[in-house]
């Protein structure tokens, strides 16, 4: 069974820089003075035309050679041999630095500035970072991991501020403007040519850099428009400029393609928030009258449980989406109860793999309508439909084909899937199915190699997809991936070797969501581990190793599930770790203990 969109195929992609997409289309002549950005600390205000005109400047500086006081920042994608950390919250500046970085086709990484020295040690190793542009706030915890990398620190840079000896951002555009440097137009780009890499668990194993190329960022813009042209006609003419709150954070796929990317495609204001904050964003809607408001499901947990949300004026909303995980239908229809009935609510899939976006709902219906004529409305429980220009197989676990309403791993193919992971051809290989000389996959047609999501779905005779199950071994903890392979990891590593083997696995009941699975580690005692316990009390052990995984894990990616100790891991014949027995015996347990609670 292969499946193509049901939407007309998008713009072909071809052989530019996406920079000039971006800022070289003829109606962006036209649109109105507006304001871009406004920073919700300071309410300081930046127009489309201030952005463009910081990024050219910004460009201008990373191009120019250093006798002309420019960076030289080497161009050429892939080949180009520099690579640039990008470690900074939310900021106008942000998407300033990314855009003049794609100008110059010098490849980015997207580092989240809340990472530990764990992660970050990981995270500039595998990127393997020439330079990078740093928050003062996160300055001193990222250079001694650059120290450590062999970063030089004359290729750090600060970003959103100043820090005494080091260049900023800020610094380099000034230096353009007085000295008066000649503008570069941006450099030439294929659809092959490396933009930049986010980071994703992938299916499994330790979290990857997905690279990102000009051409797969180009394709979901496209992939975008032809959505939005389609359901148009079902929509009501849109009333002055849109104002989004803007939290979700740009080092996340999410985050970066709605304020930094699609937030060119039409005149609208962002209200920039640096994280996220319940309190400030529910302030902020009534203050500036928000229209779009992006979510993930555990902020749509947040705002349903929010003891004051009935007195907050939500009237503005009109256009409310939720990606990066699963919302369950439930939580949905709360959330519709606390907003304009006319709004839209909407959800969709995605993964970095695939740049952004997979499946979308249909918007009131679209102009494709049904064999009636009339627009088709989506099921209830849908994820959506494909995007345009994508294909997709639904695949049993013996590798054949699943039928219609049968739950199989969901295979996708298109313009707007990733290459691969940089520097990791295993794991490329083993995720990105190279279908050429397959009869089979190739009749499926469309550009590129097929991406294995790891995620369970059934797809219905009309082509709607509903989420069945998540990657048998990567979480989604409020919408971010956790890989279990790096808290096993961070435990093993424990400075007195209190384990000898461990498994981490999602376990049900400590969500903000009632599908949301948490981390949950089963672990065997090491001869020390076992002295410990005997000597210091029993839980000493868990005590030390909560302990240990708070210093070296973000707060997402603590085990809220809980650390069992257990005799032997279960596995396999062949040494696979056997996760589901372990899973069964807690979730059996958990379940015994509400039936004799709701006995009492």
């Amino acid at each position: 069974m292969y499946l193509n969109s049901i939407y007309p195929e998008p713009q072909p992609v071809q052989d530019i820089n996406a920079h000039d997409f971006f800022f070289g289309r003829p109606e962006q002549l036209q649109w109105p003075e507006y304001d871009l950005y406004i920073d919700i600390e300071t309410d300081r205000k930046r127009t489309f035309k201030e952005i463009a005109e910081r990024i050219k400047d910004a460009y201008t500086a990373f191009a120019s050679p250093l006798k002309e006081g420019g960076m030289e920042f080497v161009s050429g994608g892939e080949n180009s041999g520099e690579m640039v950390g990008i470690m900074s919250e939310n900021s106008s500046d942000y998407m300033v630095l990314v855009h003049a970085l794609m100008a110059n086709t010098t490849p980015f990484a997207l580092i989240s500035a809340y990472s530990t020295r764990f992660e970050l040690l990981h995270a500039f190793k595998l990127s393997r970072l020439t330079r990078l542009f740093v928050q003062p706030k996160h300055f001193h915890h990222a250079l001694s991991v650059a120290k450590e990398t062999g970063l030089p620190l004359s290729h750090i840079y600060i970003i959103g501020g100043h820090v005494s000896g080091y260049q900023s951002l800020s610094g380099m555009i000034a230096r353009v403007q007085k000295a008066k440097i000649a503008r570069i137009p941006a450099k030439p780009a294929t659809k092959n040519t490396l933009a930049y890499l986010v980071f994703s668990s992938g299916t499994s194993g330790l979290p990857k850099a997905v690279m990102i190329t000009h051409g797969n960022l180009l394709c979901s813009l496209f992939q975008l428009i032809v959505r939005s042209q389609s359901s148009a006609p079902f929509l009501p003419p849109p009333q002055g400029i849109p104002v989004c709150l803007a939290f979700l954070p740009m080092h996340h796929s999410y985050g970066l393609h709605v304020y930094c990317f699609q937030s060119l495609l039409v005149p609208a204001t962002f209200i920039m928030m640096p994280n996220w904050n319940i309190n400030a964003a529910l302030k902020a809607i009534p203050k500036y009258r928000v229209t779009s408001f992006p979510l993930i499901p555990s902020v749509v947990h947040q705002l349903i449980n929010y003891p004051r949300i009935s007195s907050i004026d939500l009237s503005s909303l009109k256009s409310v989406s939720s990606g990066a995980a699963y919302l369950p239908p439930p939580l949905a229809a709360k959330f519709n109860a606390l907003i304009p009935k006319e709004s839209l609510v909407t959800e969709g899939y995605g993964m970095s793999e695939c740049t952004i976006s997979a499946l979308s709902q249909v918007i009131l219906g679209t102009s494709l309508s049904g064999p009636d004529g009339q627009p088709r409305l989506a099921p209830p429980g849908s994820t959506g439909i494909l995007n345009s220009g994508m294909r997709a197989r639904v695949v049993r676990e013996d590798g054949s084909e699943a039928d219609f309403n049968e739950v199989g791993e969901l295979w996708l193919k298109g313009e707007n899937v990733s290459p691969g992971y940089w520097g990791n051809e295993k794991a490329t290989r083993e995720t990105f199915i190279d279908g050429t000389g397959d009869t089979n996959l190739d009749e499926a047609g469309g550009a590129g190699k097929w991406l294995r999501t790891g995620d369970k779905f059934s797809v219905d005779k009309d082509g709607y997809f509903f989420f069945a199950d998540r990657a048998k071994d990567t979480l989604k903890v409020s919408g971010i991936q956790v890989s279990p392979v790096e808290i096993e990891n961070v435990l093993l590593a424990h400075p007195e070797k209190l384990i000898l083997d461990v498994t981490v696995a999602g376990v049900s009941g400590y969500g903000r969501t009632e599908d949301e699975k948490v981390p949950r580690a089963w672990v065997v005692l090491s001869p020390a581990g076992k002295r410990k316990d005997k000597q210091e009390g029993s839980g000493s052990v868990v005590k030390a190793l909560e302990e240990w995984q708070k210093e070296n894990l973000s707060k997402y990616k603590w085990t809220r599930g809980g650390i069992e100790i257990v005799k032997q891991i279960p596995k396999s014949p062949t040494g696979k770790t056997l996760r589901r027995i372990l899973v069964d015996r807690y979730e059996l347990r958990q379940k015994s203990k509400r039936g004799s609670r709701s006995k009492l």
